[in-house]
């Protein structure tokens, strides 16, 4: 894939775990993968490997950081490219109400020359791409100029790859549910940054959920990003794969069953519980005679405390079988 940003997988907080992406490499060879969201306090007061442990098979892998201390991004942002990341993301999107507390996310929308510092802070202390995931506009404002000036600001202090939601963030009074939905999609307002800063990498994110939709938008920006079709449809990676390099080979059904089972072994013998590894496929064969029994067995939680990661075969065999074979 020529466009290294063409297709990511959005970071969501309590989904885009390492498991869950590896699993979505699985389905896309070629896509970008991200990490939830993490913060900087997280990573410099706490347990770092548990957050920033990730396996070589994900890469090409970006790590999203949260905060607003330019000091702490780039201290951050240096442990995640020592751990390997090829990426550091800083998080202008979220609006969730422990954010806000943070003073980062979303409402760092309202401050763009402190985010312009905490971008070349950490372009200065690594090598890596420092790309900004932002919305935009804030609450129910709707001038263009807002995001425009934001991103202008960023672009004046270095960043390049910019990841568009295409909606306002809502800080009082919607949930980050509400936020994911309610606020409507204003695709023109990226098409019109895309327009005004040519010489950037604009990503489009926000209500992506189908492949000819998202084909599309290829068409007019330099990539995009699915957030919870990737979750709810996990195909849809392999589908546009499969559109943006039909020779980049994608492994059928039982390829990536294999694969999975072999990589839960390898955790459970780690001491992760199978039920970590199998979450993220929950989704798999939707659409599939029978997904309603897979999807039974890889949430049974007795079958689940066996931690043998065999129960990933049975479950694609009962798809067949119409019941399940332990």
């Amino acid at each position: 894939m020529a466009r290294p940003w063409a297709l990511c997988v959005a970071p969501l907080l309590d989904v885009t775990d390492r498991h869950c992406r590896f699993f979505h490499r699985l389905l896309a060879p070629a896509a970008r993968v991200y990490t939830e969201m993490v913060t900087t306090g997280a990573l410099l007061y706490g347990d770092a490997a548990r957050h920033l442990d990730f396996s070589e098979e994900e890469h090409p892998v970006a790590l999203q950081l949260g905060g607003s201390e330019p000091a702490d991004l780039a201290q951050a942002a240096k442990l995640g490219e020592r751990w390997g990341y090829d990426e550091i993301n800083l998080n202008c999107g979220c609006p969730s109400e422990r954010v806000q507390k943070g003073a980062f996310g979303a409402c760092l929308m309202a401050e763009p020359k402190l985010v312009a510092d905490c971008v070349r802070a950490m372009q200065d202390a690594v090598s890596v791409p420092v790309t900004v995931k932002h919305r935009i506009g804030l609450d129910d404002g709707v001038a263009y100029g807002f995001v425009r000036d934001f991103v202008g600001t960023l672009h004046a202090a270095g960043c390049r790859v910019f990841i568009v939601h295409a909606r306002n963030a809502v800080l009082k009074g919607l949930s980050p549910k509400e936020n994911r939905d309610i606020p409507p999609l204003r695709y023109d307002v990226a098409l019109q940054l895309k327009a005004d800063f040519p010489d950037c990498t604009i990503v489009l994110n926000g209500g992506i959920v189908e492949v000819d939709a998202a084909t599309a938008h290829l068409a007019a920006f330099d990539g995009i990003m699915l957030g919870r079709a990737a979750w709810h449809q996990p195909r849809i990676l392999s589908a546009l794969q499969q559109v943006l390099d039909p020779s980049v080979p994608v492994p059928d059904d039982e390829a990536v069953i294999e694969a999975m089972m072999a990589y839960a072994g390898r955790q459970v013998a780690r001491g992760v519980p199978l039920r970590f590894v199998a979450r993220p496929m929950l989704d798999m064969m939707s659409g599939v005679p029978g997904a309603r029994r897979w999807r039974q067995m890889l949430s049974d939680a007795a079958l689940l405390a066996r931690n043998e990661p065999e129960l990933l075969r049975q479950a694609f065999g009962a798809l067949s079988l119409g019941q399940a074979r332990i």
